[in-house]
């Protein structure tokens, strides 16, 4: 098979790359198509992925617009000139038009609600979106839904296996108590209007009284927090989440990265409660926790670091979550290698899927 794969948010490289390596190793032909934004494209140099940029994220939702344009222009050609067989990607206006225009068959994937721009925009030209099963909107017939979040493709057990050397970077050993914070830039067409964490300083320096504080983020951060920003190379994060003793922060992706690592984690957002993945990791499983208020939010990461045995209590809800899901990328592979023949089976027998499960 010949498969396009757009990839236009760090997170998307992570969610796609075990795919795209075993496609690869089964001999099917991928070629990588993405964003300049932040670091995906050094992601990708990371992991030694051949691919070609096709526009650069833009600022606000005139700029973005404007990049949408850039992308239908650039991608058209190239999907005319490779011919794939189908093309994967995140829901994305840009791709679902460019794939319409061309007749090619698009697997679209979703777990974000409130993107209502992008939702608008791509839905008419998108005939197949795959979508966590606690996903909250329904898109009727072109909707199949799976059991599993977007970061067990690459933060499952089967693939993922936590490395402590990164610890020794920043001084730390295992079992050391340490607090990382997530600080995201609020740019996307579906963040706006919307905000996270108020007091960011007020944050660290309570924090910090339970343990070094890391911060990893998007933004340029206050002067006096400059100095806790986190100096390893971004694909070391997960093992960093993995060994934390806490998370906190207002980025949605390393909040579920951390619940489901074992880490417990606290979401700071105005964006509570509209998203499936984040409700069901909190009341079905106790993994993350959700505030649309920092003060309460701080309040409760002051009483969770002082308490006893809490990674313990949350390795064990981590494996009730393992034993519920399924192994995403695997299913991923299995759908794309069977196309159009698995969108059928799974409209007619859903169950087929836990074929994928691994009960431990």
């Amino acid at each position: 098979m010949k498969i396009l794969v757009s990839l236009s948010h760090p997170a998307h490289v992570h969610l796609f790359k075990y795919v795209i390596w075993d496609l690869q190793r089964k001999g099917h032909c991928v070629k990588i198509v993405a964003r300049d934004k932040e670091i995906c494209t050094n992601l990708l140099d990371i992991y030694n992925f051949d691919y070609t940029v096709i526009s650069k994220v833009g600022n606000g939702l005139f700029g973005l617009g404007i990049e949408m344009f850039s992308r239908i222009k650039n991608l058209i050609p190239i999907i005319r000139s490779f011919n794939p067989d189908c093309i994967i990607s995140l829901l994305d206006p840009s791709v679902s038009i460019s794939a319409k225009i061309c007749g090619k068959d698009l697997i679209s994937f979703s777990d974000t609600e409130h993107c209502k721009i992008i939702i608008k925009l791509s839905l008419p030209f998108t005939d197949l979106i795959l979508t966590p099963c606690c996903f909250k909107k329904d898109f009727g017939k072109k909707q199949v839904r799976y059991t599993g979040y977007h970061e067990l493709a690459y933060l499952h057990p089967n693939y993922f296996t936590p490395n402590p050397e990164v610890l020794s970077e920043l001084e730390l050993k295992e079992g050391d108590p340490f607090i990382i914070m997530r600080f995201v830039s609020w740019g996307a067409s579906h963040d706006v209007g919307h905000h996270g964490i108020q007091d960011k300083v007020k944050f660290v320096e309570e924090l910090e009284k339970y343990g070094p504080v890391l911060i990893t983020s998007e933004v340029q951060l206050e002067s006096e927090l400059e100095d806790y920003r986190i100096k390893v190379s971004s694909e070391k994060l997960h093992d960093l989440l993995y060994y934390a003793s806490l998370c906190v922060g207002d980025g949605g992706t390393t909040a579920v990265e951390s619940a489901i690592l074992g880490t417990p984690s606290i979401y700071v957002s105005s964006l509570v409660g509209t998203m499936g993945n984040f409700s069901e990791l909190e009341a079905k499983y106790g993994l993350l926790l959700n505030y649309n208020d920092s003060h309460l939010a701080l309040e409760k990461a002051v009483k969770l670091m002082q308490k006893p045995n809490l990674k313990d209590e949350w390795t064990m809800k981590k494996a009730q979550l393992l034993n519920d899901k399924i192994d995403v990328t695997a299913f991923i592979i299995w759908f794309i290698e069977n196309y159009p023949e698995s969108l059928i089976t799974m409209k007619r027998h859903p169950d087929t899927q836990y074929n994928f499960r691994v009960i431990e």
